[in-house]
């Protein structure tokens, strides 16, 4: 496939530059070569090479690789999106009508200047929020006050119960049962458990007068 397009190329370009009477057609070579990343060495396809001086030019395959007919001297231009643009000068001392090269191009890296990003859209607003702020109400203690014993029994009076935490209570029941018999009763008055269980009977209207 590669030796096809090379051909038609060949048989294309040197069929235009015979058309000028100013051009010696036999100086014509038949340069040939693969551009390359200069980081990784991988080849990059679709590359624009362009001849300054016949002002003709062609595309590298999807390998890098390309064929086209140039003069001894000629300035071959290569170009791709994101790599500096660079020359190569066909060497006049050549004997033979191939010639290959492997060609290497660089990154073009653009360096921006430095952004700085604020969480507030405008000055005033972080005057407002500077003086406003609280300062010791920093991550740690937010989740220390969120695991506290009040927030988790406040949290757990809106949990449903599930067969886990009914088998834990009823395995509570039947400890306090066997620690306290032949005495009087547990007081539930401060249990925080009765108290979220009260709560939820109340909303869901379970107490009602018998």
């Amino acid at each position: 496939m590669k030796a096809t397009i090379s051909v038609l190329l060949y048989l294309l370009s040197s069929y235009v530059i015979c058309q000028r009477k100013d051009i010696d057609t036999s100086k014509m070579i038949q340069l040939s070569g693969v551009v390359v990343s200069e980081e990784d060495l991988a080849p990059m396809p679709y590359i624009t090479v362009y001849d300054k001086s016949i002002r003709k030019g062609v595309f590298a395959d999807y390998y890098g690789f390309f064929s086209m007919v140039s003069f001894p001297g000629d300035t071959i231009c290569f170009s791709y999106f994101g790599y500096k643009t660079s020359t190569y000068i066909v060497p006049d001392t050549l004997k033979d009508n191939r010639y290959s090269i492997i060609h290497m191009l660089q990154r073009d890296t653009v360096n921006l200047p430095e952004v700085t990003v604020y969480p507030w859209p405008s000055r005033d607003e972080f005057a407002n929020y500077f003086v406003n702020m609280k300062p010791y109400d920093d991550a740690m203690r937010r989740a220390q006050k969120e695991l506290s014993g009040e927030s988790l029994a406040f949290i757990a009076a809106r949990l449903d119960s599930d067969a886990s935490l009914a088998h834990g209570y009823a395995q509570n029941q039947r400890y306090t049962k066997l620690y306290t018999n032949g005495q009087l009763p547990v007081n539930n008055l401060l249990n925080p458990y009765s108290w979220a269980k009260l709560i939820k009977d109340w909303k869901e209207g379970k107490l009602s007068r018998q």
